[in-house]
């Protein structure tokens, strides 16, 4: 029996990026697409609770949802595919990168978290974009990468977050999260009826240089892979608090 694969996005279901990886994916194992009916960039891990969602069948293992990246993989694991789940999750390919401090951001990150928080190995993909940039490659890449995910023994809480660089692949690192300098700002401006709006972005993001990070691999034309993981605890602080305990524990009540 071939693997099944969920493929999903950020980027909206009629993304060139989903679809070029999922026609990639097709030599791999039995493709099921369930993506988001627009763009949800940087939806990060939001869950539609407030409302209810929509599932919509458009083609043969092909199903749209307007709802988050993360609501698809949600009801792909637990509605559509529920009575054989998938082997692997893979999200993109995201049409822009996803590095460093931004994946916490990310709705391609972010439905491959659900990924993991469901038990099953999950893969994230994204591009960035300029003169030279191809999502064939890239797809052709993604493809060679879940199959090897797929014959392998892979810890089904660990994301594997791969960005490729603009141009012909100079190789493949692993590496850790690059760090951002935050310089953007919010730009206030006023609507024809003269109220204020805001738009938060501004001048493109810098990064500190660091060797072995994501952003110095794909500046140098490699393929990063950078391992992530949902535990956000700081190890290294916990017995630095310990004696928050007892401080604390008999510390006087306030009203």
């Amino acid at each position: 029996m071939k693997p099944r694969i969920l493929v999903t996005n950020d980027d909206g279901i009629y993304s060139e990026g989903l679809r070029k990886l999922a026609d990639a994916l097709r030599s791999v194992g039995d493709v099921v697409i369930v993506a988001p009916d627009r763009e949800q960039s940087a939806a990060s891990h939001a869950l539609t609770l407030n409302r209810p969602l929509r599932l919509l069948e458009l083609a043969p293992d092909e199903w749209i949802v307007d709802g988050t990246p993360t609501d698809c993989v949600n009801l792909a694991v637990l509605s559509v595919l529920k009575t054989r789940r998938p082997d692997v999750v893979v999200s993109g390919i995201n049409f822009g990168p996803n590095l460093g401090d931004d994946v916490t951001y990310s709705g391609t990150i972010s439905a491959a978290f659900e990924g993991a928080l469901l038990s099953i190995p999950s893969i994230a993909f994204s591009a960035l974009v300029g003169p030279g940039f191809s999502f064939d490659r890239c797809a052709e890449f993604a493809a060679r990468a879940t199959a090897y995910i797929l014959a392998g023994d892979r810890n089904p809480q660990v994301v594997l977050n791969v960005n490729f660089p603009v141009g012909e692949f100079a190789g493949v690192r692993i590496t850790r999260l690059g760090k951002r300098v935050y310089s953007e700002g919010v730009i206030e401006r006023l609507d024809p009826r003269g109220k204020k709006y805001y738009w938060i972005g501004g001048e493109p993001p810098l990064w500190h240089p660091g060797e072995g990070t994501d952003f110095a691999a794909v500046e140098s034309g490699f393929v990063s892979i950078t391992p992530l993981h949902l535990d956000l605890t700081h190890h290294e602080s916990i017995p630095k608090l310990k004696i928050l305990e007892e401080t604390l524990d008999h510390a006087p009540k306030t009203r």
